[in-house]
């Protein structure tokens, strides 16, 4: 398999932020394409690249003057910072720059969330744009390939994920995702403060990756493992944080039903899910089939909704007697609803009627293997139909 450069959707959002007098801040996991795509923009705006991982560079940023950096930038108004997390103090340090060179344009990449953000929030409130990066999604992919590739590689992305190292990783592919989940999850985020045992978080890791598409306890993933709740619920935190999962809530007209209901949680990358669950097997072989295609597609819909910063919140449906609905697409300017049930078989499948009575008009459609990819591609399009 040849190695792809991959458009990524997020670009033209972080060029529309580019010499506005502020910081652009770029989110995302390692491995996702984060410095590919910054490297990028530095050439060709003739930039400066900085790891902040490098001993030299990383002391040229801590606890220095704005004059002292100044030097040892020199004259380039485009400036990169990778890994910028590994600088102490890295927001006093941006704050000072952009207060004193307002016509230089900074970016400051991290691999987490809670990790930059715990230090340039407070420094940096109102001077920095925040921008998140996600493994790849299959519209990224279509534009970069074909529809016809897309699709012949379904399974494959399915079972394996999309980050692009494993997307190009040919025979390797198994060992490429091993690599970047062991690293990943392990070996980066015990680095974080917080995360202190490698064995309770493999262990936490797993119990969500075995509950996928379920309503999630933490008491009792907690009863299971030996621990208390709230440290079930600060490890969570933690992997959203670090872009790993995130929730999805139920959808009530009572908010305060919403909040105190349970909610599941999702894996943005199905290759990270299956490393967890340590199978890597066909669909059409697994017990838990309908549960992996359900998280695919539900992230491929959280990541274009992110990507493209759409106005629109996800929910999942449930009735104990009613019915279910998998993923719920709330468009905010309109309140109006999109309805996906997600069926790995093409059988059918009714809209439940309570949800139709108390949320019509809203369209509903059932996903499948045979028009997954059609139904991404068309993310922007209305292509349900209407009840």
């Amino acid at each position: 398999m040849k190695n792809i450069i991959y458009h990524r959707q997020i670009e033209s959002r972080l060029r529309s932020l580019l010499f506005k007098g502020k910081i652009v801040i770029l989110y995302g996991p390692r491995q996702v394409g984060k410095t590919t795509l910054v490297k990028k923009l530095c050439a060709e705006y003739k930039g400066l690249y900085l790891l902040c991982e490098e001993p030299d560079i990383n002391q040229a940023f801590t606890h220095k003057t704005s004059t002292e950096m100044k030097a040892f930038i020199g004259d380039k108004k485009f400036i990169v910072l990778d890994e910028a997390q590994k600088v102490e103090d890295i927001g006093t340090s941006l704050k000072l720059l952009i207060d004193n060179f307002p016509d230089m344009q900074i970016i400051a990449t991290g691999s987490s969330s809670f990790d930059l953000a715990n230090k340039i929030n407070e420094p940096l409130t109102g001077r920095n744009y925040e921008l998140k990066m996600y493994p790849l999604s299959i519209s990224e992919i279509i534009d970069s390939t074909s529809l016809i590739e897309t699709k012949r590689l379904l399974e494959r992305n399915i079972i394996y994920g999309t980050y692009p190292g494993v997307i190009n990783a040919g025979d390797l592919i198994e060992e490429n995702l091993k690599k970047i989940a062991n690293d990943y999850l392990y070996k980066d985020l015990l680095k974080y403060e917080g995360i202190r045992k490698p064995d309770m978080l493999e262990k936490i890791l797993k119990a969500l990756a075995y509950q996928v598409g379920s309503l999630v306890s933490y008491s009792e993933i907690a009863m299971g493992i030996g621990v208390n709740k709230e440290t079930v619920r600060s490890y969570v935190e933690m992997l959203e944080k670090a872009f790993i999962i995130f929730k999805l809530k139920p959808l009530h007209k009572n908010k305060r039903d919403e909040i105190k209901s349970l909610h599941k949680i999702y894996f943005y990358d199905n290759g990270i899910l299956n490393t967890l669950l340590q199978d890597y097997h066909t669909l059409d072989s697994r017990k838990d089939s309908g549960f992996i295609f359900e998280n695919f597609f539900i992230s491929e819909k959280v990541k274009y909704i992110n990507n493209n910063n759409l106005s629109i919140n996800t929910y999942f449906w449930r009735k104990q007697k009613n019915g279910e609905v998998d993923l719920i697409e709330e468009l905010t300017e309109n309140k109006t609803y999109k309805a996906y049930e997600c069926k790995l078989s093409e059988s059918k499948s009714k809209v439940p009627t309570l949800f139709q009575s108390v949320y019509s008009p809203a369209s509903y459609q059932v996903i499948n293997k045979s028009n997954i990819v059609d139904v991404l591609k068309s993310d922007n399009k209305e292509i349900n139909k209407v009840f």
